[in-house]
């Protein structure tokens, strides 16, 4: 498992490198209007997309992980999720291109709704779910990398000016994209694919609920920038896009550990092994709260020098934006843990749509209400408002339905150990340095000071264990 932890890790840093390498670039170059039509249009599109994929990518690495022994059940149940997929992919496209060639308003950006379209065609095509119920992580960490490695090649090479956000728009289909084709030419030895004697009705059940819970959720977490877009304007959309970008950036190392273990989380659930998913949820927990709180404070103190750091003095606007999503890591992070770690393994299917159903209806009546006055400020504070709304449904269907004890304590210690944030970034702050180095000064100062009271105030179980190898062997070596 510590190899599967470490290739995905490795995925989540870089997914974290890649918008850090490519954002500052393209926000410097398109400015915040041509980012915010790549967004528009982009995340219309995702929207679609993830209606034609009904639920298939989450409940289909369960199903995977569950019958990865069994070569002929593996077999029949990749190829009844992947027809359904491609059955849906076809036929939201066709409703797709009705409502962009049919509605006015698409009009004035039509080629890029039109080549955004693609992402649902070929939508079935993505077929990570079944390596990662595989747990074949290595290969989805490194097929990734080489795909967003060459999408930075082609972003330098291609993006010279404020007009390029078609090619820009490509590069980003391609990142996408680029990955189902290497999924497809590395699927042999896996698994097989037929058409005959498939039960494909035995799954609409159980893919419905997490198929409406994937379309209310993507309100909030996709449709946002759309909404925004809909509701103010394209300068507005691209200063809240650089601030969720920000936010949002540790997300998939924060989420790494919860991530890698779904698979053991349907495995242990499907062998009815209680105290080893215990101890798999123990250690989840701890991972997100020891690193998503001091994430979200360095957000909420350095939003200036992010902005700055990553874009250009067009973006200062969205400074406000960002430290109100500064709380995402922690709410995402834990919400996360909650659906995906706890009640979907209890089968709480309709527990975590309502709650997400909970969240979209805050979402939508805070945008309605705040957006036309606040604009990305406003869309920022719906956004935070949906995901505490969701975070704190979950909790309440855990206490109501799972005896799960979660130590809160953590959380405590965690907050404590941040203490030293705000003197260290003041202080760096006078000395008047670059937004550059005053962030590369402030984060290498926070860290370690938060390790070391952790460590050596707090006593954490999580960092003695994970440190206590590396410490023997250096004695070893030394003696």
């Amino acid at each position: 498992m510590k190899k599967d932890f470490f290739y995905t890790l490795l995925l989540s840093l870089s997914n974290i490198l890649f918008p850090i390498l490519t954002f500052p670039y393209a926000s410097r170059i398109l400015g915040p209007v041509g980012i915010g039509k790549v967004q528009i249009t982009s995340s219309f599109a995702q929207y679609f997309a993830l209606i034609a994929a009904l639920g298939i990518p989450v409940y289909g690495m369960q199903e995977i992980a569950k019958r990865k022994n069994n070569k002929e059940a593996l077999t029949k149940v990749f190829s009844e999720l992947t027809t359904i997929y491609l059955v849906t992919s076809f036929a939201v496209t066709i409703i797709y291109g009705c409502i962009i060639f049919g509605v006015p308003y698409f009009q004035s950006n039509i080629s890029l709704y039109a080549y955004s379209g693609v992402l649902i065609l070929l939508g079935f095509t993505s077929i990570d779910w079944l390596y990662l119920g595989l747990e074949e992580f290595k290969l989805v960490a490194l097929r990734s990398i080489l795909i967003k490695v060459i999408s930075v090649i082609l972003l330098f090479s291609i993006v010279k000016e404020a007009t390029d956000y078609t090619y820009f728009l490509g590069i980003l289909l391609f990142s996408i994209l680029g990955n189902n084709v290497l999924n497809l030419l590395l699927i042999q030895n896996r698994t097989g694919f037929r058409f005959q004697n498939l039960r494909l009705t035995q799954h609409l059940k159980p893919l419905f609920f997490i198929f409406a819970t994937a379309i209310v959720t993507s309100m909030y977490t996709v449709l946002d920038t759309v909404l925004l877009g809909f509701l103010s304007d394209e300068y507005s959309v691209g200063l809240y896009t650089i601030s969720t970008k920000l936010a949002k950036l540790s997300l998939p190392f924060i989420i790494s550990a919860g991530f890698v273990l779904i698979p053991k989380f349907a495995l242990f659930n499907h062998e009815n092994k209680p105290e080893e998913i215990q101890r798999l949820l123990d250690k989840s927990w701890h991972f997100i709260i020891q690193f998503s709180i001091p994430i979200s404070i360095g957000l909420l103190i350095l939003s200036p020098e992010f902005i700055v750091a990553f874009s250009n003095h067009l973006f200062a606007s969205a400074t406000t934006s960002m430290r109100i999503l500064s709380l995402l890591p922690v709410l995402v992070g834990i919400g996360y843990f909650f659906a995906f770690q706890v009640l979907l393994p209890m089968g709480k299917t309709k527990e975590i749509f309502f709650s997400v159903l909970g969240g979209m209806t805050i979402f939508l009546v805070a945008n309605f209400l705040l957006v036309p006055e606040l604009k990305d400020k406003g869309a920022a504070i719906a956004n935070v408002l949906s995901e505490i709304t969701v975070t704190g449904l979950y909790f309440y269907f855990i206490r109501k339905n799972a005896g799960f004890t979660i130590r809160w304590n953590l959380v405590v210690y965690s907050l404590l150990s941040t203490s030293l944030f705000l003197p260290i970034v003041l202080l760096t702050r006078y000395l008047q340095l670059s937004a550059i180095t005053t962030l590369l000064v402030s984060v290498g100062l926070c860290a370690p000071s938060y390790f070391i009271i952790q460590l050596h105030i707090f006593k954490d179980r999580f960092l003695i264990d994970f440190l206590q190898p590396y410490y023997d062997t250096f004695i070893n070596r030394n003696r």
